[in-house]
């Protein structure tokens, strides 16, 4: 049990130096650059070198008490700037996922359902011109048929607004609800009341790739987080917006992969693994569709299958 405890502790404090004290610590360092040198002086290396050495010969830095504290004061700032760009990535998750989007208070509950009607407008003009240049392919005269780059190029302009029609504000929370609408339309499954069950009997493997993903979401949406602190920065030192803008940027693509792969994961898990279900709930085993999701949503009493929407 000591070795357990020791092991355990050990993991909890790379977790906590990795996650929260080393880019907090970097934030305090760019936070300390920036106060030090202000708008007028911004690049000042010179300026920056002559005050980190008048500090290094503080009598508060030469003693080893002094050390101590100031050790401390930037291990508690460090961690204390992670929680916050975790408190922050947490909200930002919230937003760009979109899931209760329809609760959302005055005026962001407006403000979504606008940005849902546009997006929606969006998809069905490319949708649209998609299946033209589909049916086109049928021509009968082969000079009458589009070439299949310029379809390609109409799905992707389709899919660069949502994969299945928008139902959310955002793409990466549109994504993840592409999964539900899928398996809803293929086998007429809730994904919402079939997910705590179906995750019971996925293999181990499986599980430790779904949990990789959805921690490389959470991941992408604290380095959003980080990017918020950073251009709070800017009050004070211009550097820090490029920074911070990079960070938001670079934040915004993760985010947009994580919840990609997620969502593909979340829809491989359920059709490869939906019959192992069926076996624990005593059903007889055949195909996927929806007789099977039928009778399982019944056997776990879900919403009516058929919906086509999430909770």
């Amino acid at each position: 049990m000591g070795g357990l405890l020791g092991e355990l502790g050990k993991k909890l404090a790379e977790r906590w130096l990795t996650l929260l004290v080393l880019p907090g610590a970097l934030y305090a360092t760019v936070a300390a650059m920036g106060h030090e040198l202000g708008h007028s002086a911004a690049l000042d290396m010179g300026r920056l070198a002559h005050s980190i050495s008048a500090m290094a010969r503080a009598p508060e830095a030469t003693t080893v008490g002094g050390q101590v504290v100031l050790l401390i004061a930037v291990l508690a700032g460090a961690a204390a700037a992670g929680l916050v760009a975790q408190s922050l990535g947490t909200a930002i998750e919230r937003t760009v996922l979109a899931a209760g989007w329809h609760a959302w208070p005055w005026p962001f509950g407006t403000m979504a359902e606008r940005r849902v009607s546009r997006r929606q407008l969006r998809w069905d003009a490319a949708h649209e011109k998609y299946e033209v240049l589909r049916l086109r392919e049928r021509a009968p005269v082969p000079a009458q048929r589009p070439s299949p780059r310029e379809r390609h190029r109409a799905a992707r302009r389709r899919a660069g607004v949502s994969v299945e029609r928008p139902e959310r504000p955002t793409w990466s929370g549109d994504r993840i609800h592409a999964a539900a609408v899928r398996l809803d339309q293929d086998a007429h499954v809730n994904l919402a009341a079939l997910w705590p069950h179906l995750w019971l009997v996925l293999p181990e493997g499986v599980r430790g790739e779904i949990s990789t993903a959805r921690a490389s979401l959470t991941r992408a949406a604290t380095l959003g987080g980080w990017a918020v602190l950073y251009l709070l920065l800017a009050w004070w030192w211009w550097p820090a917006v490029p920074l911070g803008v990079a960070l938001a940027m670079i934040a915004s693509r993760r985010l947009r992969i994580a919840s990609d792969t997620y969502a593909v994961l979340l829809e491989a898990s359920v059709r490869l693994h939906l019959s192992d279900v069926a076996v624990k709930l005593g059903i007889e085993e055949q195909p996927m569709g929806p007789p099977l999701g039928g009778a399982i949503m019944r056997r776990l009493g879900g919403p009516v299958p058929g919906s086509g929407r999430t909770p």
